[in-house]
């Protein structure tokens, strides 16, 4: 079976967590600040901290704003945390349609949605390919709003500009996602980037319990011992061994790249010409493509999603759904009203998504077993 996403793990990367493991420190060690540092230098951003997760890292960036009680604007067309975690943070989710050719949250649409309460927006790179940062960069800019940017599938990824995506130019901040089916992995794992000191500090305190432990930044100091509960934080430190895989993974992502846009353009080669099959945009830039999402006219095909799901699955390909649009979540319609019809692209396009396997360990055989098993699907 060829899965729609895996991680890559060899042997330098076990060596890693081998000696991670054997070092004194299993947490709050010298690797991670090694791995923020590295991912600073990488994305070219001022200050950079790693967390337990990605959504964790959601979390903390939202939090940080101390936006209780307004609202934040982003994409139904992601996974569930990227709101999730404005309501953790007292911020009510709203979500604005998605542009047809891109998938990604449509700035016009986020124009409409602009409304006094609003103090956030959130946009969503999805697949690795970037939002219209420069124009939602000058909205917040015009209207005073904060900007985080939803770049779990897009560590690697240019902007427009030919500028990397995390450097924060356009935004507040930059969360990422280590999870083992994005380009890099440290098994679960996130990090925030950032070129603000103030909310960089702000972040540290709350992702280690709100404490702080730097003497000139307490009321009191009495000893090495002491500490002081500043702000309610959480527990949302990353680990040595996290942190070990990161940081030889982060070697290899130039090589993760470069074999992800050797398979999407196979892709395009290999699957052009389906009248009832359509290929995702390609970018100008150099795009480090976490999925590949065609988008299927089931009808046509005379099939149901699920049946062409099974078929694929029959020869050895696995697929998934990227993704259910979240305003059709049952908690979002009992808690903000919303339903089926208010984000009409984002619906239509969900009605016709499929992603087919993409990561770095696919042989060029496995790329040709799944164009060939696609294609078969019209004959």
């Amino acid at each position: 079976m060829i899965p729609y996403g895996r991680q890559w793990i060899d042997d330098v990367d076990e060596a890693a967590v081998v000696a991670a493991l054997r070092s004194p420190f299993l947490t709050q060690g010298e690797r991670i600040q090694d791995f923020e540092a590295k991912l600073a230098d990488r994305v070219g951003a001022d200050y950079c901290l790693v967390l337990a997760n990605a959504t964790a890292a959601l979390h903390v960036a939202y939090a940080a704003m101390a936006l209780e009680g307004r609202e934040g604007i982003t994409s139904p067309n992601t996974f569930v945390a990227t709101s999730n975690a404005m309501a953790y943070a007292g911020i009510k989710p709203r979500f604005a349609d998605i542009d047809a050719r891109t998938l990604n949250l449509d700035p016009d649409a986020v124009v409409r949605a602009v409304n006094e309460d609003t103090a956030l927006i959130a946009p969503v790179h999805f697949a690795g390919l970037p939002a219209d940062m420069k124009r939602f960069h000058a909205l917040a800019k015009y209207h005073g709003l904060r900007i985080v940017e939803d770049a779990a599938h897009a560590i690697g990824s240019q902007y427009a500009d030919g500028s990397l995506v995390g450097n924060c130019r356009y935004s507040d901040a930059t969360v990422f996602s280590f999870h083992p089916v994005k380009t890099m992995t440290t098994g679960e794992g996130g990090a925030i980037t950032t070129n603000d000191r103030e909310l960089y500090e702000r972040m540290l305190l709350l992702r280690s319990h709100g404490l702080e432990r730097a003497p000139e930044r307490m009321s009191e100091a009495p000893g090495p011992w002491f500490y002081e509960q500043q702000d309610l934080g959480f527990n949302y430190r990353m680990t040595e061994l996290q942190a070990a895989l990161g940081i030889s993974q982060l070697a290899k992502l130039d090589r993760f790249i470069a074999r992800r846009q050797q398979i999407v353009k196979a892709y395009h080669q290999g699957l052009s010409g389906l009248n009832w099959l359509t290929l995702p945009h390609t970018a100008e830039q150099p795009i480090c493509y976490h999925l590949f999402v065609v988008q299927m006219d089931f009808a046509s095909l005379g099939l149901t999603r699920k049946d062409v799901m099974a078929r694929l699955r029959e020869v050895g390909v696995g697929t998934q759904v990227h993704y259910i649009p979240v305003h059709l979540q049952p908690w979002y319609r009992e808690h903000l009203g919303t339903k089926r019809g208010d984000l009409p692209v984002a619906e239509q396009y969900y009605e016709r998504a499929l992603s087919i396997p993409l990561f770095p360990g696919m042989s060029d055989e496995d790329v040709a077993t799944v164009i060939d098993a696609v294609r078969s699907l019209g004959d």
